[in-house]
This record gives structure tokens, C-alpha cells and sequence, in this order.
């Protein structure tokens, strides 16, 4: 019999969580019926990646490193169906936490969501709200890589000084701290005096509102879209949640 240690969130939270608002909680879960594996969590993240460490699947193997939705839990069970493999050829070199960031998720939103969808091309600017983030720094880095000799330019906004200088180091032509900087419409055009024609982001103030991610957090509500501007300004509205793309990680990166 396994005893797993579960975080389970304690009551429901305005603004930032505390460590007052989960518990860690022991739970004894069954032994494992046909056709189910026993996951042991390695790293944490909003999407946890496990190991397989009892199978009695034969499409998990003991010692498959896998994707699994089973929340905040040092062990879980699972039939398999919400189940998906890490990259087969993983180096042995790469860390495994990495399957958190870069080789996974993020870039699967970046590659698939923000650029496919918006699809970029040489000549134009790519403005990447948020850039210091898991999916923005990314978003920059491809959008260099793909079209980097077509001259696209890529301008990436952070909230701190330690930020920017990351963006810097991650080949964003213009970086700059929206926190400081004196006017936001003066550092755009400085930054991008031809206009920025594609915005990759999460939420752009009294336009429109992309992430819903930012009501954790923020207790009081975010200007909501205006659809006229959208309508007469012609701006292309999409959501594009990164399940679309579940199942195409390997494919894809």
C-alpha cells in the first residue's frame, strides 16, 4: 500500500495565495488494478510530469517519464488514458525539469499557438508582452530562429531590470521594463518606428483580454474588450488553448 503526499488547496484565496490557503494532506491509495500505473511525481509545475514507478500497463513501462494531469500529489494512479510520453530520444545531457519550459508545454504554446496562428514573417515586428515568462521568452526566441534572416524583429516588454537583461541575452532586439519607463507609446515607437504589427501577449489594457490566468492574482477586474474597436480597427480575435495541440509534442518539437 502506497501513502501519497497530496498539497490540496484549504480554502479559496483573493490575490496571492499564502501558505495558510493548502494543506499537505496523506492519502493511502488502493492497490493498482489491470490496465494502471503507479506515477511518483519528479518535478512540480501547473502541468506535473511523473515517472512510472509500478505498471500494470504495458504502454507505461516502469521508469517511463510521463505527462500527467494528477494535481499536487507526491503519487497518483492513473489508467493510462490522461497519460502522455516524454520525447523518446530525451538526451541523456538535458535535464528532465526542462520538460516543464523549453521542451514542453511553453513551447508548444509558442510554437503552435502564438506563432502558427499569428504567423509571423520577415519584415515584421513581433512585440511580446510579458517576455520574461515560461511562454513569452520563447515566443521571442523562435520567432528569431524562424525568420531571423527574413529580419524580423523582435521587442519584448518585462517587469524588472533583471528581466530585461535576460531578454537581452535570449536575442530580443529591444528589450524594456514597462514598470519604468517613462511613456509606453514613446518606447513602442522607439523601439519599432515602422509600428508593431504583430502583439503576441496575455492581456492588452482597454482592447482585448487573452489570459483569464491573470484573475488569480489580481483581485480587481481587467478592462473587458470593446468590440467596436475590434471591429473597426479589423484585429483578428482567436483564442487558441494549448490543448489544441495535445498529443503533438514529440511532432512538434
Amino acid at each position: 500500500m502506497v501513502h501519497a503526499k497530496s498539497w490540496t488547496l484549504k480554502k479559496h484565496f483573493v490575490g496571492h495565495p499564502t501558505n495558510s490557503d493548502f494543506e499537505l494532506e496523506t492519502v493511502e491509495l488502493p492497490p493498482l488494478k489491470n490496465g494502471e500505473v503507479l506515477l511518483e511525481a519528479l518535478f512540480f509545475t501547473v502541468d506535473p510530469y511523473m515517472r512510472v514507478v509500478e505498471s500494470k500497463n504495458v504502454a507505461f513501462p516502469i521508469g517511463t517519464t510521463v505527462v500527467a494531469p494528477s494535481g499536487g500529489t507526491a503519487h497518483s494512479i492513473s489508467d493510462g488514458k490522461n497519460l502522455e510520453k516524454l520525447l523518446a530520444e530525451w538526451p541523456n545531457t538535458l535535464p528532465l525539469s526542462l520538460a516543464l519550459g523549453t521542451v514542453g508545454m511553453p513551447s508548444l504554446k509558442a510554437c503552435s499557438g502564438r506563432l502558427d496562428i499569428c504567423g509571423v514573417q520577415g519584415g515584421e515586428t513581433v512585440l511580446v508582452n510579458v517576455a520574461a515568462g515560461a511562454v513569452g521568452s520563447v515566443v521571442g526566441q523562435i520567432a528569431k530562429l524562424k525568420v531571423s534572416s527574413s529580419g524580423c524583429k523582435v521587442v519584448g516588454a518585462a517587469g524588472s531590470d533583471k528581466r530585461v537583461t535576460c531578454l537581452e541575452k535570449y536575442g530580443f532586439d529591444v528589450a524594456f521594463n514597462y514598470k519604468t519607463v517613462k511613456s509606453l507609446e514613446e518606447t513602442l515607437q522607439k523601439a519599432s518606428p515602422e509600428a508593431v504589427i504583430l502583439i503576441i501577449l496575455r492581456n492588452l489594457e482597454e482592447l482585448l483580454y487573452v489570459d483569464p490566468s491573470l484573475h488569480i492574482t489580481e483581485p480587481a477586474p481587467f478592462p473587458q474588450a470593446h468590440p467596436e474597436a475590434i471591429i473597426f480597427k479589423e484585429l483578428h480575435f482567436e483564442g487558441f488553448p494549448v490543448y489544441r495541440w495535445q498529443g503533438e509534442v514529440c511532432q512538434r518539437l
